[in-house]
């Protein structure tokens, strides 16, 4: 088994994983009939069969709950064992209060909480910033949470975003070890090019709004984020790799942020892998769930078996911002 590279300070691993799926799903045969085009024209832009979609009860704080104690028991921890809860997602409808202390509160837990709003890259942003915390000695037990409802942001008659985007939340448990089970990240941004993907300040009414409510909107210049994506995403997976001091010989799995089957397949033709590596297209069943779409992806593999408790992943998470981010871990 191939030992990874730490950070100074203490080393910290995955503990346990738990996800929220929502039942409710919008196939593609019904994003084609709405948007006026085939099922195989969609299908073939993005590889996704159907997306998930929270009910009005699903709420971000109900999801992100449900899937961190979910995370706790996997882990063996309580709520009383937290530190610090760190949620990730780009769709919470209040500037304020944040996710995380209602998330914390659902733990019975009075531990610090905040969000973190690096969309689809949040989640292996927050991921990094527990591993600091506990190398830094601030905090023994972290709860970490990738959520969004993208539905409530994406324009369904938007051919450019509501092909690809759904609902979940997933969590992760991260403890300290005695040995690193998270390598250092490498991460980044594109400032220059954020207004690829961003959420409109301005609010439109949708048909599928009540008359006088309106939100704020989802825009996507979809070729212009791949094209950034995949001139910039192999290089930083690489060199993940490089810092975690481990080849793709060592690693079982490569989870990148589920952004459809295109983006995926450019990347994964770029970086060569070997043909043992695994590469999660949980897109296929959830759809873009940004800040959810890595750890979702991660879970996935665990719960079919293509990964097994130990094994070495590669994370990737990439998206608005522009915002990337990539760690390799080993598996809860």
């Amino acid at each position: 088994m191939a030992a990874l590279s730490g950070a100074p300070g203490r080393p910290a691993r995955l503990l346990g994983i738990g996800t929220y799926r929502p039942a409710g799903a919008v196939t593609t045969d019904e994003v084609a009939a709405r948007l006026g085009t085939s099922p195989e024209w969609v299908t073939s832009r993005t590889g996704v069969l159907r997306r998930r979609r929270a009910a009005e009860d699903e709420t971000l704080v109900a999801m992100a709950t449900s899937a961190a104690e979910k995370a706790l028991s996997a882990s063996g921890r309580h709520g009383s064992d937290v530190d610090f809860v760190l949620v990730a997602t780009m769709t919470n409808p209040q500037p304020t209060p944040a996710v995380a202390p209602r998330v914390a509160h659902g733990l019975a837990t009075s531990a610090a909480a905040l969000d973190v709003n690096a969309a689809c890259a949040g989640f292996c942003y927050a991921l990094e910033f527990a591993r600091t915390l506990i190398a830094g000695g601030a905090a023994d037990c972290v709860v970490v949470v990738g959520a969004d409802r993208m539905f409530d942001i994406v324009d369904p008659d938007d051919r450019n975003t509501a092909i690809v985007f759904g609902d979940g939340a997933a969590a992760v448990v991260v403890g300290t070890a005695e040995e690193p089970g998270i390598a250092p990240a490498v991460w980044g941004s594109a400032g220059e090019k954020s207004s690829a993907l961003e959420v409109r300040p301005d609010f439109v009414t949708f048909a599928t709004s009540p008359p006088a409510e309106g939100r704020p909107w989802l825009r996507m210049d979809g070729t212009a984020v791949a094209r950034w994506v995949a001139g910039t995403i192999p290089q930083v997976v690489t060199s993940a790799l490089d810092r975690a001091g481990v080849s793709w010989r060592d690693v079982a799995a490569f989870v990148p942020h589920q952004a459809g089957g295109r983006v995926i397949a450019r990347v994964v033709d770029q970086l060569g892998l070997p043909e043992h590596v695994v590469v999660s297209d949980d897109f296929r069943d959830m759809g873009n769930t940004s800040a959810a779409s890595v750890p979702l992806a991660l879970a996935s593999l665990r719960e079919t078996g293509h990964v097994r408790p130990g094994d070495l992943a590669v994370l990737a998470g990439f998206g608005a911002g522009l915002a990337y981010a990539s760690q390799v871990v080993r598996v809860p």
